[in-house]
């Protein structure tokens, strides 16, 4: 029983040494003091596999650096071995922290090498290559504690009670203890003996007492004996059998000694209570000095379900739990542990790992990925706005130009104002029509000096008009010194509107607030304006506040939203490198806040003056356009100026025209069926060179790959539909005095 009891307990040291060793993520080797290898894992040997083949015990450290250098593992020893060698056994054996190596087959490696107080050194190896931790495996090579096991015996006595004479002893005993006549000589101290005795009759019999002994040179080792009371020829005497733990002890302070000397936070705890019975340095400067491992736990009810799962699967590996550190700060970390029996006790081996970079590089993945879903859905809702106005243009073209000419003829007062009315519509069409291709191309249609009061008041004024909740009012809060913004004025004001709209919709719909508030202040040390947009509304539910810029997403009923509002709105602002974000700090009603650049001073506040068409006979223009009434208006416009025009539908009658007859003007639209934009340029360059100062674009689609390439080759002039009959004298004026410039330069 006690040979069994002796096997057993090395065997428990062994094992704990092992699962130690193996359930380490790290390559791990050990080697003594004449710098032989006495154990390894599994992953030391893998990340070593160029020479695997000479990894056993005994290899000696000089014989492994020359074969790793004969064989080519890494590049730089390479043509250069004998010195490669040399400078790695130059100064012998140091300490090393996360020294990189580089294999030739471009594995990568942070090595580590601790020396041991007995002389040995530790080395470890982390692969860093993708960083992925292999699962511990049990390995072999604890050569120390076989020697152990190999070399233990058991060690009986039996002695009487009173005297303490041995009456026997085996030859292990009579070996350890040499040839005393009585039990008490083998005590370091005499009142431990009493002690024991005491205990012994109380019981009958005493298992795993520890105590001190002197061996047959008079030494003192550390022991545990289990005795129990028997007969022998009529009297009571002790059988002890005696387990010299000084192996046990030298093997415990090997891990500890390995453990210490590793840097990694690993921790033994009790199972059951939580007790800390071992924790290496970098366990204790993630977590700060403990007694148990239950104040490690942001959320005490955590452990238990841990152990729970621990419990029944032996092992858990990178398990999240939330984690309180030193600092009293809450954490989220990554537990590998497992489960094992360790004098007696239940205990856990765990290994922590802080997440907190790792959270933080998977949140800020996880932000880009969302980013480029955003502009996935702003691209296509781009296509849509430019399709959509595209389609628009023509017809606008038409009840503009129309409007506007009717304006500038009719002097009856009645006629005047519905002429304003139709003209002022058609016009807020054109823009929000121009507004929605700016945000199809991300970017502003005209940036210039903006003044922040005109834009809220215009916004304040347009919502009014147009507004049927009478109850709701829309204060304004705007300081006279506030400086001018770098915008599109049309762009900021419908971005205003289309916030304030939402507010009104929200407050009627609900029967919540009654206040719109809009106010501005400047931030000098940015250099931007920031305006506000602030009611006391139901606000918006938090489930849905990070959706809310989204294209699409609307929380109205079919029919009374597109989900586009508030998409456009970010994009415009955007475009502008501006921010514009939902501030719900206090909780109550709906606050937007829009930052601006404030205007430079190197913007021009004044529009670029028309340039008048030249009173002059015989001006002759070729206008072409495959929209009919389109291309009849733009003539109507050039003929009020005094030109001849010939209108045409089709490339291919403009070319037959411009081969007949002379043009000072050319205006001529990009897609058309059969002969487009492209081809007429082409005809221009190749048959009427002379023409190409004096023609212009008059087209609805700035956004087609094809119609971007033909204006960016060709450099000629271009109107965006829908075009008033001023934008078309001022280009047709343009061109007038510049090809004059060429004729008489």
């Amino acid at each position: 029983m006690g040979m069994a009891d002796d096997f057993k307990e090395i065997e428990r040291a062994r094992d704990l040494l092992r699962d130690a060793i193996e359930s380490l993520k790290e390559g791990f080797a050990l080697y003594d003091e004449e710098r032989r290898l006495v154990m390894f894992n599994q992953q030391y040997a893998e990340m070593n596999k160029g020479v695997s083949d000479l990894l056993k015990p005994g290899l000696d450290w000089e014989i492994l650096m020359r074969e790793t250098a004969r064989r080519g593992i890494y590049a730089d020893a390479i043509g250069n071995e004998e010195k490669w060698v040399s400078d790695r056994l130059a100064n012998g054996i140091q300490f090393i922290q996360d020294y990189e190596l580089t294999e030739t087959d471009g594995r990568t490696y942070l090595v580590s090498v601790h020396p041991t107080r007995l002389g040995g050194f530790v080395v470890t190896r982390e692969e860093i290559t993708d960083r992925k931790q292999a699962e511990i495996e049990e390995r072999d090579g604890d050569l120390l504690i076989r020697k152990v096991l190999d070399a233990s015996s058991a060690v009986v006595t039996m002695a009487r009670v009173g005297d303490g004479q041995l009456l026997y002893r085996t030859p292990a005993a009579l070996q350890l203890f040499g040839p005393t006549k009585t039990a008490r000589e083998h005590y370091a101290h005499p009142e431990e003996r009493a002690d024991f005795v005491t205990l012994l009759l109380a019981d009958g019999r005493v298992d795993d007492f520890k105590l001190d002994l002197l061996d047959a040179k008079g030494n003192t080792f550390p022991a545990r004996i289990s005795s129990q009371l028997v007969d022998y020829k009529g009297e009571e005497v002790i059988v002890t059998s005696i387990i010299d733990l000084t192996v046990q002890k030298e093997a415990d302070a090997l891990i500890r000694q390995v453990m210490e000397a590793y840097p990694a936070a690993i921790n033994m705890t009790d199972a059951e209570t939580g007790e800390i019975l071992f924790a290496t340095p970098d366990m204790e400067e993630l977590f700060g000095p403990a007694q148990s491992s239950r104040s490690y736990y942001a959320n005490p009810a955590e452990r238990q379900r841990y152990l729970k799962e621990l419990r029944q699967a032996g092992s858990l590996k990178d398990r999240r739990i939330e984690f309180i550190n030193a600092r009293g700060r809450k954490f989220w970390g990554a537990d590998s542990s497992r489960l094992i029996e360790f004098n007696g006790k239940e205990v856990i081996v765990s290994n922590t790992r802080d997440l907190t970079d790792e959270l933080a590089i998977e949140e800020e993945l996880s932000k880009q990925r969302e980013m480029l879903f955003q502009n996935e859905k702003m691209s296509a809702l781009g296509e849509l706005l430019a399709g959509v106005s595209h389609e628009l243009n023509n017809p606008l073209s038409v009840v503009v130009g129309h409007s506007l000419m009717l304006k500038e003829e009719i002097t009856d007062p009645d006629l005047t104002v519905r002429i304003d009315k139709i003209s002022n519509a058609a016009e807020r069409c054109a823009k929000i029509v121009k507004t929605f291709l700016a945000m199809a191309r991300q970017q502003p249609s005209k940036i210039e000096q903006v003044d922040v009061a005109s834009v809220i008041e215009t916004a304040a004024d347009v919502v009014g008009y147009g507004s049927t909740a009478g109850d709701i009012r829309i204060k304004q809060k705007i300081p006279v010194d506030l400086p001018p913004i770098a915008a599109d004025a049309d762009q900021i004001t419908q971005v205003i509107i289309n916030i304030i709209i939402n507010a009104e919709q929200a407050m009627t719909s609900s029967g919540c607030g009654d206040l719109i508030e809009l106010s501005a202040e400047a931030q000098p040390d940015k250099g931007t304006v920031q305006l506000t947009v602030r009611d006391n509304g139901p606000g918006i539910p938090k489930a849905i506040r990070a959706r809310i810029f989204e294209p699409f997403f609307t929380t109205k009923e079919v029919g009374e939203g597109t989900g586009i509002g508030l998409a456009f709105c970010h994009r415009i602002i955007l475009s502008h490198n501006g921010q514009i974000r939902l501030d719900q700090t206090d909780n109550s009603g709906t606050c937007f806040r829009i930052t601006l650049p404030a205007a430079d001073n190197r913007i021009s506040e004044v529009d670029e003056p028309a340039e008048p068409i030249s009173p002059s006979a015989n001006l002759k223009a070729l206008v072409v356009d495959d929209e009919v009434e389109v291309g009849e208006l733009n003539a109507e416009i050039l003929r009020r100026e005094g030109f001849e025009v010939d209108v045409v539908s089709s490339g291919e009658e403009a070319i037959n025209c411009l081969r007949t007859a002379k043009y000072d003007v050319f205006l001529s639209d990009l897609n058309m069926p059969g002969v487009d934009g492209r081809q007429i340029y082409d005809a221009l360059v190749t048959h009427f060179p002379e023409m190409l100062s004096k023609t212009a674009y008059v087209t609805g689609d700035t956004m087609g790959q094809k119609s971007l390439e033909l204006l960016r080759d060709s450099g000629l002039p271009y109107l965006e539909k829908p075009v008033s009959p001023s934008e078309l004298r001022h280009l047709v004026g343009k061109l007038l005095a510049e090809h004059k410039e060429t004729a008489d330069g």
